[in-house]
């Protein structure tokens, strides 16, 4: 038994320098669906792009699911990361979809604490119990100490929500404080930042730099020799969004990297410096 994998990729769409503008094609998506389709899989704040999903998108999602009789399992481990008052919608908040929807959300996300793997997933009891069948073989269970002091943590925000000590406020503000420095040192050089929504990331275009390594004669795509060129002779660490696509829609990765905001103050000034720096290239 098992699944065929079948992907629908974000195209730009308009000005695609805003992660906004990355939408689905509709008439593709829905050719993906067929009488033996049993699940999708989503993610809202999108990895690696950064787009959001408006409420008229994820409706329209949902709308062919139900024709479809389709499970969601919605990622949505970003959700406390925003940027420009930007809104979260949780798929399984959307009239029909609670009873359809699996939500995926992460304290590692949620917390900066992405070495702890703790997570949960909500939904409707049917759903939940098949997801503790497969934990019970997988990762079986999560530390207790590290569960405890999740809720900890949720505890204290819901006690300081809304004031200046919130953690999700500090948090947004200063990921998007993050990203536009990262955003401002590949514009000074000529690339082209994506501005996200949302999330931990940023994509950008390096296509106007007119590096080429075409001739190491590699055989991989270009933005994975690309981020290896860049961590080799820089020591600046980035992801090939490549690996994020299938083979037959790889080549829309094009000329994009994605660079990570959530760093250090220390790691991110360096990471700008050495940015500049390239423009020698």
């Amino acid at each position: 038994c098992g699944g065929k994998l079948v992907r629908v990729p974000l195209r730009p769409t308009g000005d695609g320098t805003l992660a906004k503008n990355w939408k689905l094609d509709r008439e593709e998506f829905e050719a993906a669906f067929n009488d033996r389709t049993k699940l999708l899989i989503t993610t809202t704040p999108h990895n690696p792009v950064g787009k959001i999903f408006t409420t008229e998108e994820l409706e329209y999602i949902g709308s062919v699911c139900e024709k479809h009789n389709v499970i969601i399992v919605s990622d949505e481990v970003y959700e406390r990361v925003l940027f420009d008052n930007n809104k979260h919608v949780r798929v399984a908040s959307l009239p029909g979809m609670w009873d359809r929807t699996i939500t995926v959300g992460s304290a590692g996300k949620t917390f900066s604490v992405t070495g702890w793997k703790v997570g949960w997933a909500l939904g409707p009891a049917p759903l939940i119990e098949q997801i503790q069948h497969i934990t019970s073989c997988t990762t079986f269970t999560a530390p207790t100490l590290l569960q405890e002091a999740v809720a900890g943590a949720f505890e204290h925000e819901a006690r300081v929500a809304h004031t200046e000590d919130a953690y999700f406020k500090w948090l947004p503000a200063k990921l998007q404080e993050n990203c536009q420095k990262l955003a401002d040192a590949f514009s000074s050089i000529g690339c082209q930042p994506v501005w996200p929504d949302g999330g931990y990331f940023m994509l950008v275009d390096t296509a106007p730099m007119g590096w080429d390594f075409t001739a190491e004669n590699t055989g991989r795509c270009y933005d994975v020799d690309c981020v290896k060129w860049l961590t080799r002779e820089f020591k600046l660490a980035t992801i090939p969004i490549s690996v994020f696509y299938g083979d037959e829609n790889r080549h829309l990765s094009a000329k994009y990297i994605r660079v990570c905001c959530a760093k250090s103050d220390a790691t991110i000034d360096r990471a700008c410096q050495i940015v500049r720096s390239l423009k020698k290239c």
